[in-house]
Order: structure tokens, then sequence, then C-alpha cells
């Protein structure tokens, strides 16, 4: 298939899975009345395992700076829920009022990831992958959801994904094809998780372990 027309259905099938839930994908922005200021006192308790500025030293623990603060928003509520039943950031979000969520959100949006490198053995092969998916798997191209630099689109729902530690992205893409992600929405009812959750759980029983390497560590090192 030529590559333009390869483009082409990894757009469509993307915008397929959008617009089926429209109205649901584009989500509130309570955090619109955050406080970098606040949220910078508050960010004290979160340094011990993301870092200063929310860059985490530690693999296992995301770097949450310039993260989308819709992003965050949404995955604290749903951390404090237990629709994302993490056992150490359930209990941590359980204190928080929507305020501290909202400060927290645009706090760390506003902060600059450091940035990290792409393992030299993997990472071009991630990239064939996350700029142009593959037809035949029917995987889309990451890049139609989280941009050619994976800044992500907060309007969607899209996290940003660039310079995120590789070990991270290996257990959340893991995480989505077994389906425990958001397991607590099990127990809540279907429609607790968010909307995206379906898609990027389809998209991960697609990949194999050797995709999922490889697309870690291109997006480690995207900048």
């Amino acid at each position: 298939m030529p590559k333009t027309m390869q483009i082409a259905w990894v757009g469509l099938f993307v915008l397929g899975a959008s617009m089926a839930h429209a109205q649901e994908s584009i989500p509130s922005l309570p955090y619109e009345n955050g406080s970098v200021e606040e949220g910078a006192t508050k960010a004290a308790t979160c340094i011990a395992c993301h870092g200063p500025n929310g860059n985490s030293s530690v693999p296992e623990w995301p770097n949450l700076a310039g993260q989308n603060a819709v992003y965050t928003a949404t995955q604290l509520r749903m951390f404090r829920s237990r629709v994302r039943n993490n056992p150490v950031m359930a209990p941590l979000a359980a204190n928080l009022s929507d305020k501290d969520i909202d400060d927290l959100a645009v706090y760390f949006e506003a902060q600059t990831p450091a940035g990290l490198e792409a393992d030299p053995s993997y990472w071009q092969d991630g990239q064939a992958l996350y700029q142009a998916g593959d037809v035949e798997r029917e995987i889309p191209a990451c890049v139609a959801c989280h941009g050619p630099a994976g800044v992500g689109n907060p309007g969607a729902g899209y996290p940003a994904l660039r310079a995120q530690h590789s070990v991270y992205t290996v257990k959340q893409l893991n995480d989505y094809a077994s389906s425990v992600r958001y397991q607590g929405a099990a127990e809540q009812g279907a429609g607790s998780a968010p909307v995206n959750a379906h898609m990027m759980t389809t998209v991960a029983e697609r990949l194999t372990p050797e995709d999922i390497r490889n697309l870690a560590s291109y997006i480690q090192g995207l900048r």
C-alpha cells in the first residue's frame, strides 16, 4: 500500500473511533481554575516519586512535567475514585480535593520535561510504528492522537508521551492489553472508564512485546 494511502487509512481509523464518542471524548476543563503557584506548594509531596518539577529519576514512576492539565486532572480523579486502582496513587489521591487536583494539574503542565535518550537498538523500529502504524495488523499510527513530537491532544484527552520513561510506557501498554489499567471500572460500571481506554486496549492487544519495547524506546527519546 502506498504511504499516502497508509496515512489516510490511519487517519480514518482514529477519526472514526473519535467520532463514535464525540461528546464524551471531549473532557470538561475543571483545571482551568487551578493555580500554578498553589500547585507548586502542593506538589511538594509528589517530589519523592515524580522528582523535582515532575521529572522523575525512577523509571517505574512517570514524568509529569509538561503533561497536559486535562489529562493529569482526569487521571487524579480516577485514582481518587479507584477506577484506576493503583495501590500507591489511589490512597494519596483519596485526600485530594477538586481544587488540589486542579492546582497540581496546571502546575505540572507548566513544567519542562528534562528529556531522555532512546535506546539506539530499538528506536528506529519504534519510530516506524509510531509514525505510520501497521495496516496489515490494523494498528493505527500513534502520531494521529499523540502528535509528531508526542505532545498529545488535550481537547481529546490524549496525553503527552514525549520523554516518558520507557519502563513506565511498557508497563502501561501491557496494562492496557490485559485490561487492568482501569480495572476499578468493572466494579463501578463501564461508563466510569475514560472513552479512550477502549481504543487503547484494542491497539495494545495487537502489539507484540517487541512492538511495545520499540515504541517505548522511541517515545523516551521524543522532544
